[in-house]
């Protein structure tokens, strides 16, 4: 086991994890970070923004990086629940059924396009997203304990899209708005990019791993080792309950929400070297927890900003705990 200090060690594996993907994608630093924090808390992540600015390819050298194994799930409105978990098979030889996994028996699963594909199949991913296993003709499967889900979508003004339930929303830990990068990261990436090698087909990503599997699950105890005192988890309860009372709010923050403020909050905390959590990191993590969880009145646009808005206006209003 490491001498290192919680925060020392999330630290340091995220400063690796997130060089090498910063070879492949430009100026997705952040996001990158993002993904490697919500992977050690054990959430899911969800990236929303218009198409080619390298979400697919985000998810792709993340697993790359990490050496985990890595199965993307392209969602279209023909898509079936079976498609996902997988099916029994009868065996014409063996005069039996036997399980075709699914691409879900994976460490890391891309949901490309999640909200271009009905209600049906997107509840597929439910049981799997919080208990990692699935149902399959009565049958319990269990999935890979690195079982880590990134879905994209679509901005829902685009056609063809299918808007994402409450229930299955609430389990993203984050949601993270990509937007296009600054001009000189796309420069950066055409240059590279068009001098590099064209990818063959069933080529992987350039990305090498940089961590273990034995560092992964030595990381992942560690975070919940960051020192949460009672004020602070106090903050993050009055955070959640002002959500359900707000006037602009039909749905507030769930319990489990506020539970994963939390665990973000420690998460922020480590990145910045820290093993105790401060009220700025609550801030920091309360709108990439959040957003996708309100459900503004019918009358409001629920738009991200508008949901924004309402969040900053929570965090503006609440009395900041001064003991630690």
């Amino acid at each position: 086991m490491s001498s290192e200090t919680p925060s020392q060690l999330i630290h340091a594996l995220s400063q690796r994890v997130c060089q090498q993907m910063s070879k492949t994608v430009f100026g997705r630093e952040d996001s990158a970070r993002m993904l490697v924090g919500a992977f050690l808390i054990g959430g899911h992540v969800l990236l929303e923004g218009p198409p080619g600015i390298a979400k697919t390819l985000l998810a792709h050298c993340f697993a790359d990086s990490l050496g985990l194994s890595f199965k993307r799930i392209q969602f279209t409105p023909d898509l079936m629940p079976s498609d996902v978990t997988g099916v029994n098979m009868y065996d014409q030889n063996s005069a039996s059924f036997r399980f075709c996994p699914g691409p879900l028996f994976s460490d890391i699963v891309l949901a490309d396009e999640i909200n271009r594909t009905p209600p049906k199949t997107q509840s597929a991913l439910l049981e799997a997203m919080q208990e990692k296993q699935v149902t399959i003709d009565g049958e319990c499967k269990a999935l890979s304990e690195f079982f880590f889900v990134i879905a994209t979508q679509n901005p829902i003004e685009h056609e063809g899209t299918f808007p994402l339930p409450e229930a299955q929303l609430d389990r993203f830990l984050f949601r993270l708005i990509l937007d296009y990068t600054s001009p000189e990261h796309e420069q950066q990436m055409i240059e590279s990019l068009s001098a590099a090698p064209a990818l063959k087909a069933g080529a992987e990503t350039p990305s090498t791993p940089v961590v273990s599997s034995e560092e992964l699950c030595e990381t992942r105890d560690k975070l919940r080792a960051i020192n949460l005192s009672s004020a602070i988890s106090q903050y993050i309860l009055s955070i959640a309950q002002e959500t359900r009372s707000h006037a602009d709010v039909s749905l507030g923050a769930s319990p489990r929400a506020a539970l994963n403020l939390a665990l973000a909050a420690k998460l922020a905390a480590a990145l910045e070297g820290r093993d105790y959590v401060i009220p700025d990191d609550v801030k920091q993590m309360s709108i990439p927890t959040l957003n996708h969880r309100l459900v503004l009145n019918p009358d409001l646009f629920d738009s991200e900003t508008n949901t924004q808005k309402v969040l900053n206006e929570i965090l503006d209003r609440l009395p900041v705990p001064s003991a630690l």
